[in-house]
């Protein structure tokens, strides 16, 4: 049965208005963003606006839910299921990098949220179950390495995807000011296929090697 008229007019309006609101977002931040400035560009009334999202905060939620829809997305084609865990762990590590680069409104709107300490997300439920199933699906990535004598044990799944985003996103997100500091174009193409080779042996080269004797743990920091 076909789309009725009405459904697909409703829907495309929603993504104009969505668009939109991504932009005004993404350069002003979430205190800075006018919903005028939002209705201009999507050339619609700002009682349209209203009709679909209850206020600005509320627009401002969903463009959020979109940013890590965006980055799940990216990253949900990575499975055990027809991918050895190597090859998984690679292709997770090089989409994880790759939506930073392809979509750099994600960083821009992620960093907001953290100048608000997260007071916006924690009323979207949506987001935490994404993550949900990120968390799940690195561990099975894992325990099939274990399992396959490639990958360590004791790997915390959570620990390992902050560090792998970490080597991406800060780089990209200070590509600026570090550009200057060490003399080089870290965005120029050259660069970004260099910091994902980096990326991927770092976190590779990781859980591959075997912990020793006497490597260094939190009790030995301690001293303990």
């Amino acid at each position: 049965m076909a789309e009725k008229p009405a459904i697909r007019d409703s829907i495309r309006t929603q993504e104009k208005i969505l668009a939109a609101a991504q932009v005004e977002f993404a350069r002003r931040g979430f205190d800075g963003a006018r919903v005028d400035a939002i209705v201009e560009r999507a050339k619609i009334s700002k009682n349209l606006l209203y009709h679909y999202f209850r206020s600005k905060e509320d627009l401002y939620i969903r463009i959020l839910e979109r940013t890590y829809e965006t980055l799940r997305r990216r990253q949900s084609d990575v499975s055990v299921n027809g991918l050895d865990p190597l090859n998984a762990m690679i292709r997770l590590c090089e989409n994880t990098f790759r939506v930073f680069v392809e979509e750099p409104d994600v960083i821009v709107i992620l960093n907001t949220e953290n100048l608000h300490r997260a007071k916006h997300i924690v009323k979207s439920t949506i987001i935490r179950t994404m993550y949900d199933k990120l968390s799940e699906n690195l561990r099975e990535i894992l325990q099939a390495g274990v399992q396959q004598g490639i990958f360590r044990q004791g790997v915390d799944p959570v620990e390992l995807y902050i560090s792998m985003s970490a080597l991406g996103y800060f780089y990209l997100s200070n590509q600026h000011t570090l550009s200057i500091l060490f003399k080089r174009k870290l965005g120029a193409p050259e660069n970004i296929e260099r910091r994902q080779a980096h990326l991927v042996d770092m976190v590779i080269s990781y859980l591959m090697r075997k912990p020793e004797p006497g490597d260094w743990t939190p009790a030995l920091a301690r001293g303990s």
